[in-house]
């Protein structure tokens, strides 16, 4: 099928499929790390876009290479999770927002994690949708539930925020909202958001962690066990100023 002769609101099937359209999902579903294995890379909830940019050759049996528009983090969806469920669109536009309106929403934020730490949850690697996140999905979700993008990976979102300079002495440059990154050396691998009063929550795993959401501390020679290896990982504090264009991150 010719672009040109796409309509839009069309339903995505096997003869409506051409590359570089742009769709938007009437359902929650995963995404996958690769196009055959069973890995899951992220997950994207319904009301989302994506760029398709590979067709198989036997689509209904077989995943389509996408990117999801919000982060613009490239994955692979099951197309007979998708088919007649996405909706073609003409073109999508980044949500522009100021520093000001973004602080004023950083309330909502965390309001938003705290009721989804009440929830019966565990840590799920790629997880956005919820209950279940991984650290980076429940960081992203939460801003997004207030119309404020981040990438999709804790490295990746380190890298989008602004450098806060800090001394665990003394925590009163941090403010609520801001995020937490911890990990090597030479690379970020977890992500939590401050709460407030020393205070953080994170989606962290069954090994070294709490299995999904929880609070711990950034305080020096505490006794949780759980909080004291998560502080030998900081790396660095990081604000969230702008909402992500969507543009692909290495």
């Amino acid at each position: 099928m010719d672009e040109s002769m796409l309509s839009l609101g069309k339903p995505i099937t096997i003869n409506t499929m051409i590359p570089k359209s742009f769709w938007e999902l009437k359902v929650d579903v995963n995404g996958y790390k690769t196009k055959e294995g069973s890995e899951l890379a992220t997950q994207a909830v319904k009301g989302r876009s994506f760029e398709l940019l590979e067709i198989p050759e036997k689509p209904s049996s077989s995943r389509i290479k996408v990117r999801l528009l919000e982060d613009g983090y490239i994955c692979w969806l099951q197309f007979k999770d998708i088919e007649n469920l996405a909706f073609s669109i003409d073109s999508w536009e980044a949500y522009s927002l100021s520093k000001t309106e973004i602080n004023r929403r950083l309330p909502k934020v965390l309001n938003w994690v705290e009721k989804a730490s009440r929830n019966t949850n565990q840590y799920l690697w790629g997880g956005t949708i919820g209950p279940d996140f991984d650290c980076s999905g429940l960081i992203q979700s939460a801003f997004a539930s207030q119309q404020i993008w981040l990438p999709r990976d804790s490295y990746q979102q380190e890298n989008f925020c602004r450098s806060i300079t800090f001394e665990l002495n003394s925590l009163d440059k941090i403010i609520c909202g801001d995020l937490i990154f911890f990990g090597t050396k030479t690379r970020c691998t977890h992500v939590g958001i401050y709460k407030g009063k020393g205070l953080y929550w994170h989606s962290s795993g069954r090994v070294k962690g709490r299995n999904g959401i929880g609070i711990d501390e950034l305080k020096p020679n505490g006794k949780n066990i759980i909080s004291a290896y998560y502080l030998s990982k900081l790396r660095s504090i990081g604000r969230v100023e702008s909402s992500y264009d969507g543009s692909i991150q290495p």
